[in-house]
């Protein structure tokens, strides 16, 4: 067989398609690629995003807002101190970018005016925090980046 310019690019072309078809059958197949929206229910956390708006106005508005620090205990999520702790509702939600099976929600029961979020849950790295929380039948949300 004579090898020429002619047979030399009919490899390159059927190689370079060889090359393509197998980086598209892995990505589709591969778990480790995985394709999936930021939130599983997308579109119904979408129709809430006016209430979500105004819980955010009205905290914005508060006097003193959350403060959330690490201590060595943990996430310690500090609100303010006006309002009554037995009358605090709603939930923590600790939201991990990188991996979602880290993701955790945890729901606001406390006696002191914190909440404390265990060290051993949290891993070293970003983590977007949502507090949603009412008091006296006022809706109150609350966002932070934070990296630890």
């Amino acid at each position: 067989m004579k090898f020429n310019w002619g047979t030399g690019i009919a490899i390159a072309i059927v190689g370079f398609i060889s090359f393509i078809m197998y980086f598209v059958i892995t990505m589709s197949t591969d778990n480790t690629y995985s394709h999936d929206l930021v939130t599983d229910k997308y579109y119904q956390q979408e129709l809430e995003y006016q209430k979500q708006i105004d819980a955010e106005k009205n905290a914005s508005n508060l006097e003193n807002n959350i403060k959330i620090r690490p201590t060595k205990e943990g996430l310690q999520i500090q609100f303010p101190e006006e309002f009554s702790s037995k009358e605090i509702k709603g939930k923590v939600f600790l939201y991990r970018p990188s991996n979602k099976h880290l993701d955790f929600e945890i729901p606001i029961s406390i006696t002191n005016t914190y909440l404390l979020v265990p060290e051993k849950r949290l891993l070293d790295g970003r983590w977007n925090i949502t507090v949603s929380w009412s008091y006296k039948n006022t809706p109150y949300l609350f966002k932070q980046e934070l990296n630890l």
